[in-house]
Parts: C-alpha cells; structure tokens; sequence
C-alpha cells in the first residue's frame, strides 16, 4: 500500500477559484458519463419497488407490512453485495487505471466466491426458517403468516443477485456502466410485467397475490444473470476472461483484498443491522406505522437515487486518478464531489418536501397513514443534505482511497452510538410521532458529516492499493492551473 503525500492542501479556491474543480468542465463531464448510467439504474430499481409496493398496498395494510419486513433480509443481502463490490470497486477502479487486467480479473473471481458463499448462507435461512426471521421483526401473527409465504420463495433471488451485483460493480468501474443498465432496464421491467400479472391474476395467470411478486422477482433475477454473463463476453467487455483468471490469485493478492474489503463489508452490515434495529423499533410501534415506515422510504429512495449515481461516480473517478499516480488531483476531485453532493442534497430536498402532500396519495392507505408519512417525507427532506454529504465522503471519498478501517469506524460508531440508542429512545420510551423519530435518529448524520470532514482534510485517505511505484513527480502547477491539468491529466 502506497500513501502519497499530497503536495496541495484542499482549500476553498481549489474548489471555487477561477480555474477551480468546481468550475470545470471537465470534472462535470465526467462525472456525469459515469454517474447518469447508475443513477437510471438505481431509479429503475427504486422505481420498481415503488411499484412493488404500490401494487401489494392495493392488498392491504397487513401485505404491506409483511412484504416490507420480509425485504428486510433481501436489505441484509444486498447491503453485503453493496460492501463486497464497493470494496472490490477500490481495485477495479485502481487497476484500470493503471491498465492492469489480469488483477481485475483475480479482483473480480475473489469477489464472486466471497459473495455466492454469503447469498448461499442467506438464502438457506430464508427458505428454511422464515417464520422464525418474520418474528424478529414482529408479534402480529396475520404479517407473520403472509411474510413467510413471500420470504420462502423470495430468498431462492439472492444466488442470482449476488452474481449480478458484482459483475455490474466491476463492469461501472471499468468504464462499463450502460451495459447494466441495459440488463436492468429489461429484468425491471420483466418483473414489474410479471408482478402484474402474478399478483392480481390478470390474463389467464392465476392470482397469487405476495406469492406471485415473490416468483416475478426470482424470475427476472435469473435473467438479469444470464444477460450481463452473455454480454459482457458477447461485448469482449473487460470483465470477459478465462475462467482460470478469475482463479489465479496468490496469498499475497488475497490478503492485500481480504484487509482493505473486509473493513467495508463489515461497515455495511454494521449499517444495514442499525436499519434492521430501526425497523424493529418502529415495527414494535404499530402495524400501521410500519407501513408509513415502508410507503415513505418507497418514496424516498426515488429520489435518492441522483447521489447514489454521483457517489459511486466520485469513487471510480477518485480510484482512476489514484492508479494513474495523480494523487493532486483525485484530491481536487473529492473536495469537489462532497461540495457538489451537499448542494444537490438540499435542492432534491427542497422539491420533496414541496411534493410530500402529493406522492401518498398514490397509495391506498388510510388517512393516518397517509398524514404520518407527508409528515416523514417533510422532515426526512431536512436531513437529505447531511446524507447526501456523508453518502459521497464514506462510498465516494474514503473507500476510493482505501481507507477502509476509517470508514467502518466512522458508520459504526454513528448507527450503533447516535442512530440506534436514540432510536430506542425516542421510539420506545418517549413515544414519539414517526416523523419526529426520523428527525432525531438524523442526529447521527450530523456526527458522520463533522468526523468525516476532519478525515478528509487531513489526506490520510489516500492510499495506492496497486502497488505500481509511482512515475517521477511533474512539476509542480499554481493555484489557478486546474485546466493546465486537466490536459495534462485527462
């Protein structure tokens, strides 16, 4: 591991100065080359379980509930998706920096095992115990009994995903993003068909109600498999090798893997069980809360989606500039991400809680539910820049340098130290309304946002996992000279 000192300090005129990353063209371009593919590709995805949950609400507040508590699981696997690719996406996006294909390759097949052995323990728990998994998160027996029914069918998913996750992450990171997009613009919009037709019996299929969106799912999963499989060797993309690359890491290679990803596998599950523990807190608040809970992050996530783009675009950018030894400037591009990220935070803010009234209303819930989750949106829209702000200084600044113990320190100690215990709190001993719970879990995002900053500042993110010794140093650019390096550099 290379750490770099960096030769020019992060400073206001670097990000708004008249040659600054901010006002460069350059930077905007691309980032938006790499992040507006993933932005569709997670509005597809957020787009279609706002469809999901439109279509079972027309079922009743008990299928609601139950589906979205049994997603809780398929939340677990995806979160340990999300931390295996994101820590792999450090390599793949340091290695095509540099051009070196054989160590993505050896990246790729590493992740893969460690991902199929993880979905394989999961999906054996929900097929063989999911009354039991329904429990954890609630006592009323009618959401017990439809969960299970979903969980059963719905675990069999996660192998395929699991696959597909992975592929799509190293696909993004080598320059790649329209091709999953593609694939998932076609298995989205298989399952939606199929939701359709499954749920509520239409065309001569038979009505199966939460069993029927359950199989869609593990239908258009598998095909979303074989699409990105298929063309990404139909395509010579560069993920398309021999199978025994993928196989042909060493101990050393492994090692070097194991210690910078298991840090962010290990954040996103410690995250993703602090979501886990609000949902059993606000499950343990009532049914029709819960249901507020899933209709608003149903609507919440669709607009979310901008910053899940331009945060993992930030990350393969920083991680290219970093396998290609410009440390300067992967340094300009983080403080002009996070800039970036705030302010776009509060202005998709802004326009939630201006269409908070409205968005509701497409569900078939009661008035309670419906004034519960305006409410929610309202304040959630409040706290959208402090998340927005943390989602590219954790995923898109940090990880992109490998510094991934610091990472996982700092989303630990805010879910499990700030985020739970105030939850429990708030939720279980003051009674609190939904949407002032949400307001005071928030707190935690303050904290994430106040250590990361200091992080950041200080460069000790910034570290070269390619172990490519670094060219001899160019001369050194003024203040105003962005542009020079950017010719330069781009």
């Amino acid at each position: 591991m290379v750490r770099e000192k960096l030769t020019t300090p992060l400073n206001p005129f670097i990000l708004f100065g008249h040659d600054g990353i901010l006002r460069s063209r350059h930077f905007y371009t691309t980032l938006i080359s790499l992040s507006f593919p993933i932005m569709l590709q997670n509005l597809l995805a957020s787009s279609l379980s706002f469809v999901d949950t439109l279509m079972i609400g027309q079922l009743g507040e008990i299928q609601i509930a139950a589906v979205g508590l049994a997603n809780q699981m398929f939340f677990l696997v995806i979160l340990l998706f999300f931390g295996i690719s994101s820590g792999s996406s450090i390599f793949f996006s340091q290695f095509w920096g540099s051009r070196d294909l054989k160590s993505i390759h050896k990246t790729l097949g590493l992740a893969l095992i460690i991902g199929l052995i993880g979905a394989g323990i999961i999906t054996a728990a929900s097929i063989a115990f999911p009354a039991s998994i329904m429990r954890v998160f609630t006592p009323d027996p009618a959401v017990i009994a439809v969960g299970t029914e979903y969980l059963r069918i719905v675990g069999i998913s996660y192998i395929f995903t699991a696959v597909t996750f992975i592929f799509s992450s190293a696909l993004r990171s080598t320059g790649n993003p329209r091709l999953p997009l593609l694939v998932s613009a076609i298995s989205m919009t298989t399952n939606a068909i199929f939701n359709y037709l499954l749920i509520f019996g239409k065309f001569g299929f038979p009505q199966m109600g939460v069993r029927g969106a359950a199989i869609a799912t593990v239908g258009s999963r598998a095909l979303e498999v074989f699409l990105i499989l298929f063309l990404s060797y139909r395509m010579k993309k560069p993920t398309a090798a021999p199978l025994r690359e993928f196989f042909a890491f060493d101990k050393a290679f492994t090692a070097k893997f194991v210690k910078t990803v298991t840090p962010v596998i290990l954040n996103e599950m410690a995250w993703s069980m602090g979501m886990v523990m609000y949902k059993i807190v606000f499950a343990r608040m009532g049914t029709s809360i819960i249901a507020s809970v899933n209709v608003t992050e149903a609507i919440q996530s669709l607009f979310f989606v901008v910053f899940i783009g331009t945060g993992n675009g930030s990350a393969i950018m920083i991680g290219n500039k970093i396998g290609e030894k410009r440390q300067d400037l992967a340094h300009r591009y983080a403080g002009g991400a996070l800039i970036l990220g705030f302010l776009l935070g509060g202005s998709v803010g802004i326009i939630m809680a201006l269409l908070s009234p409205v968005i509701p209303l497409a569900f078939r819930v009661s008035p309670e539910i419906l004034t519960m989750t305006t409410r929610s949106l309202a304040l959630l829209a409040i706290l959208m820049p402090f998340k927005t702000f943390n989602m590219h200084s954790i995923v898109g600044v940090l990880r992109s340098g490998g510094d991934t113990r610091y990472s996982l320190i700092l989303e630990l100690t805010g879910v499990w130290f700030v985020g739970v215990p105030l939850a429990l709190i708030g939720g279980l001993l003051l009674h609190l309304p939904i949407y002032w719970l949400y307001l005071l879990v928030g707190l935690e995002e303050i904290y994430k946002l106040l250590i990361g900053i200091h992080r950041i500042r200080s460069g000790k993110w910034l570290n070269d996992l390619t172990g490519i010794p670094p060219m001899p140093s160019e001369p050194q650019v003024n203040r105003g000279s962005c542009k020079k390096q950017e010719r330069r550099f781009g």
